[in-house]
């Protein structure tokens, strides 16, 4: 099984307060990470990715490992540059990016990536959202976050 859920620092504990500002992202994180089982490779392009992955992992008692025959937790999101309080500040090319990136993760445009702030280095590996069970689409804060799971052939 493979989950993708985004490396968004907001889901680390360290950021938990009395009011939750990504409940629904975290609540569709937490399922999507549950159903990968007991053992959970990471795969994320940065530290913090790898801290949110390894973070979620912890939270439903997973162990995070490096072999193959684990479920896979992929982390990763579209672009950060969707409306004008985004990190990246508002960039009319961000939506249909996210839109050509959900629909087919195969062919990522890289530079057009790293100008929007996608953290797509590690979607190029998953097949298509068309083919997966999308528990969570929307862009907070005005970066496109994605949760989503692929069963195993």
């Amino acid at each position: 099984m493979i989950a993708l859920v985004p490396g968004v620092p907001a889901l680390l504990p360290a950021y938990a307060s009395l009011q939750d500002p990504v409940a629904d992202l975290r609540a569709a994180c937490l399922a999507a990470v549950s159903g990968l089982g007991p053992r959970v490779r990471v795969l994320a392009s940065g530290p913090s990715g790898a801290r949110v992955g390894a973070s979620l992992a912890a939270e439903v008692g997973a162990l995070v490992v490096e072999e193959a025959e684990t479920g896979l937790l992929v982390v990763g999101n579209g672009s950060a540059m969707r409306t004008e309080k985004a990190p990246g500040h508002f960039d009319p090319r961000a939506e249909a990016f996210d839109a050509a990136l959900r629909s087919s993760f195969a062919g990522i445009d890289a530079a057009l990536a790293a100008e929007l702030w996608a953290d797509t280095a590690c979607l190029a590996a998953l097949p298509s959202l068309a083919e997966a069970e999308v528990t969570y689409d929307d862009a907070p804060f005005g970066v496109q976050y994605w949760v989503a799971t692929w069963s195993a052939p």
